[in-house]
């Protein structure tokens, strides 16, 4: 077998080391994807410089069919310009149209089609950013696949789209996220589709004021509106009104019509209305107000996209779970303590939580770190810039306006530091740096009754608060930068579950005790603070939230700047072979 095909390997082995060796920017722009040049590279030294993409002058059926993902990449959240499938396809049908079809030119396409297939793969598992390219400290371990060996099984594989799938994400919620992609994508194509007449007083279109909400009249349920139907058709087709959202993947069935116009807010129609909020972090107040207009005609194409960066961010975390984390995210202002390795709603204690304010220097980062112990009536060791700005300015005038706050200036570290005197010499030393201040533990703590410790870079824990009812709010980024929790007790519960004389009795009798009690996990619980505008629920429900950091916006610039575009070239000119160097 080998010596019948010795004589059509020597030629296909010299095309591909000179398509490799050049780098062949002709076609995919190799030449600004070194790392994907090397991994090609591997590829066919490894197997023997074989052509693995065609067989006697015609494709196999494994190319087909990663073409048929490379073009399909959309419905998998990633860019198909990055993997031009259709530009492959043009010059496959140039080649199998070709009769004299040299062994270079299918050379050309099987390098080609490598490339692109090992540039799909990797950013399918991996994703296509680095998160530290957008400032995230996401340190995940994860086993490191060898791209062109995973490439070259695809070349034999029986089912091309399952052995894909196998690359992406293993979550649930990943791939609810990922049906719902294709639901919002088809529902943005639907012309006009959430166009509302403009509340009574707001600005018309295209008038100066247009676009603020500041005359805006608010419609109370039962009060008329002359959009009213058209607000039933939309909440109809996003799976608000009637009976609940479709199963993922499948439209809304559209609303039935009248025979007399819907002119009011009808109970139904407020009820739906309610629904819409709650899935958008808005008041359910069943109140259509500025804000939730905003929300209702915000394109659906950028639903799309907000779906698009988060499956995205979902690839940064490991491809699958070692042990049950807590994950926080961010701007839903929620917390998911897993009791197992799965993802089931079922098995994930949730609870509203506080982020850092939407300043640059008091955003909560996204990052990941191992909780290892919790103290019960901490000690609040106020940081420096805190101290500064806020309590130095009044203790200047008044060194016992510390007391009022129930601070103490102190010299050393740790809780055994000696407490000094709140004299103004002392006030002078705090603010040089010298001294530092802290808060007494008590019920009006800034932590409140328990932090629990992740140690990481930013300094930046979990803690309860007295603060409780900013809990009551939709929008919750009130913090400094540390994430306040709104059930303590039942935190305290889940990260102490492996130690049972732990009761729910003695975690309140501590964190109502004399004292600080400091409790060493019997194993440490990872942590991922993350960012994510978008969550699809196992009810069929996608919640949408706001980008209150700006995130999506900088990782919608990095995607569309990680790699120049090729300019578009005919499959003529694409067949014509390996450009050779000029002289």
């Amino acid at each position: 077998m080998a010596l019948a095909q010795a004589p059509q390997q020597a030629p296909a082995e010299d095309a591909l080391k000179q398509i490799i060796d050049e780098g062949n920017p002709a076609y995919l722009d190799w030449a600004t994807a070194l790392i994907d040049r090397e991994r090609v590279a591997k590829l066919y030294e490894a197997n023997g410089y074989r052509l693995l993409w065609s067989d006697g002058a015609k494709p196999t059926t494994a190319a087909i069919n990663l073409l048929q993902e490379l073009r399909q990449a959309k419905d998998r959240g990633l860019d198909p310009e990055d993997y031009p499938g259709n530009r492959l396809a043009y010059l496959l049908v140039d080649l199998i149209d070709s009769p004299h079809a040299s062994v270079e030119q299918w050379a050309l396409f099987d390098a080609s089609l490598s490339l692109a297939g090992i540039r799909f793969l990797s950013d399918l598992h991996y994703g296509r950013i680095d998160p530290a390219a957008v400032g995230h400290n996401l340190t995940v371990e994860r086993i490191r696949l060898d791209m062109p060996t995973m490439l070259a099984h695809l070349a034999t594989a029986v089912n091309v789209a399952l052995a894909v799938d196998a690359l992406e994400p293993q979550f649930t919620h990943y791939a609810l996220l990922k049906r719902q992609l294709s639901r919002y994508r088809a529902l943005a194509s639907e012309e006009g589709i959430n166009e509302l007449p403009p509340l009574p007083g707001a600005p018309a279109a295209g008038s100066p004021a247009a676009g603020s909400p500041a005359a805006a009249k608010s419609l109370k349920p039962g009060d008329p509106y002359a959009g009213a139907a058209q607000l039933q058709r939309l909440l109809t087709a996003l799976g608000d009104f009637g009976d609940g959202p479709p199963p993922a993947g499948e439209p809304a069935p559209s609303a039935s019509s009248s025979a007399v116009p819907l002119q009011t807010l009808t109970p139904p129609l407020v009820d739906a209305l309610k629904h819409f909020q709650s899935r958008h972090g808005e008041k359910t107040d069943g109140t259509l107000g500025p804000a939730t207009f905003a929300k209702l005609t915000k394109p659906l194409r950028e639903r799309a996209l907000q779906i698009e960066l988060t499956m995205e961010r979902w690839r940064w975390l490991p491809s699958e779970l070692v042990s049950a984390p807590i994950i926080v995210n961010i701007p839903q202002f929620r917390l998911f303590a897993f009791e197992s390795t799965t993802d089931s709603e079922a098995l994930i204690r949730q609870m509203d939580v506080i982020v850092g304010k939407a300043f640059e220097a008091t955003q909560t980062p996204v990052f990941s770190a191992d909780m290892s112990y919790l103290v019960f009536r901490p000690y609040w060791e106020v940081p420096y810039s805190i101290a500064l700005k806020e309590i130095v300015p009044g203790a200047r005038t008044n060194p016992a306006s510390i007391e009022k706050h129930q601070m103490e200036i102190v010299r050393g570290s740790g809780d055994a530091a000696v407490v000094m005197a709140n004299t103004a010499e002392n006030v002078e030393l705090l603010a040089k740096g010298v001294l530092r201040l802290r808060q007494k533990p008590g019920p009006n703590n800034s932590l409140g009754l328990v932090k629990f410790m992740l140690p990481n870079p930013y300094n930046v824990y979990l803690h309860s608060t007295p603060a409780q009812a900013l809990f009551g709010e939709s929008r919750r980024d009130f913090s400094h930068g540390c994430v306040r929790v709104s059930d303590p007790v039942g935190l305290a519960q889940y990260v102490l579950r492996e130690s049972p004389e732990w009761t729910r009795e003695k975690i309140q009798a501590a964190m109502n005790g004399s004292s600080p009690t400091t409790v060493t996990l019997k194993h440490r619980i990872r942590v991922f603070i993350v960012y994510g505008t978008a969550l699809a629920t196992e009810k069929g429900n996608v919640l949408f939230f706001d980008d209150i950091y700006g995130h999506d916006q900088r990782l919608e610039e990095a995607l569309n700047s990680r790699r120049p575009r090729s300019a578009p070239i005919s499959g003529a000119a694409a067949i014509a072979g390996p450009r050779r160097a000029e002289p």
